[in-house]
């Protein structure tokens, strides 16, 4: 009974870091991205905190597979949103949700990194065959074909072994096949993050502290500025992303000099044209999400009655 009761105080701490990490996504301006300071692509940030509400029972609940999940959510999400709001999120957190689940008592970087490796690791057909419905419910924007383990047609071998064969071309399969190495190094190349990541808002609506929105900013920068964003290849071309990949270097390093990018106009500038251009880094913010959660985690786990009493379950 006391693991059993170990195992669910940590999936509602887990769970509860989702939600933050998905509150963080929109109240946090990242160029190129939904956020409460600026609509864009046709969305506004309460479809994205709806989606997250709605897909967190799924990808939270207890004894599913990975794939369920997966599946189980983008159904969710599009029940609310009506369109695909956060599959790369739920294709990045479903591994670390039973990951948790599985090892409650995970709390350090190298063994959630562990628990995260032995759920891709029994990874089977069925979690492909889930994952498929689920991305061509999704369809996100530049699906195109592919020649072996097509996401249309009946896959014929587990979900990490077809994560593989898109890895090359696509930074969230790539996570799939390298035990999410990329994700952990993003998520640790600083201290776990500030007090403020860690406190719950009073609500949706509510605007993070200043050194929260600098670490997300960060974070944000750090993933666009050190890859080519899969979503911006597949929308608008290598050309395109490398460009953004540029821009993202120089903010970058004014943030990393104590610069406040809010405060310059040129921030939001550069938001506004990528919106107007659609061009949208939408791995990066996948990405984001998915290192919130796993640096919140670990944040957590020093303090799991206090998370687990002030963490946002959603409204």
């Amino acid at each position: 009974m006391m693991m059993t009761n170990a195992r669910q105080a940590a999936i509602e701490r887990a769970r509860a870091c989702f939600l933050r990490a998905c509150w963080l996504d929109v109240a946090v301006r990242k160029p190129g991205n939904v956020s409460q300071a600026s609509p864009g692509h046709g969305m506004q940030a309460s479809m994205f905190v709806a989606s997250a509400e709605a897909a967190a029972g799924a990808l939270f609940e207890p004894g599913l597979r990975v794939g369920a999940r997966i599946e189980a959510a983008v159904a969710a999400t599009w029940a609310v949103a009506g369109c695909n709001t956060n599959l790369g999120i739920l294709l990045l957190c479903a591994p670390i949700a039973l990951a948790v689940e599985q090892h409650p008592h995970a709390g350090t970087p190298a063994a959630l990194r562990a628990a995260v490796e032995s759920v891709l690791a029994t990874l089977d057909i069925d979690d492909t065959r889930a994952a498929y419905r689920a991305i061509a419910q999704a369809h996100p924007g530049g699906l195109g074909t592919a020649p072996s383990e097509d996401v249309r047609d009946a896959p014929s071998v587990d979900l990490r072994a077809a994560m593989a064969l898109a890895a090359d071309r696509d930074l969230i399969a790539r996570q799939y096949r390298d035990g999410f190495a990329d994700l952990f190094a993003l998520a640790f190349q600083e201290p776990v993050q500030p007090a403020g990541c860690g406190e719950a808002p009073a609500d949706a609506g509510a605007l993070p502290d200043t050194a929260t929105v600098a670490f997300v900013q960060r974070l944000y920068l750090a993933c666009l500025g050190a890859f080519p964003d899969s979503h911006i290849v597949r929308k608008h071309g290598e050309r395109v992303a490398q460009t953004v990949m540029t821009a993202a270097q120089a903010w970058r390093e004014r943030a990393g000099a104590g610069v406040a990018l809010d405060a310059d106009p040129g921030f939001a500038a550069w938001d506004l044209s990528l919106k107007a251009a659609g061009v949208n880094p939408g791995t990066s913010a996948d990405f984001t999400v998915a290192a919130l959660l796993l640096s919140g985690w670990i944040r957590s786990c020093a303090a799991p009655a206090r998370e687990a009493a002030n963490g946002w379950h959603g409204s």
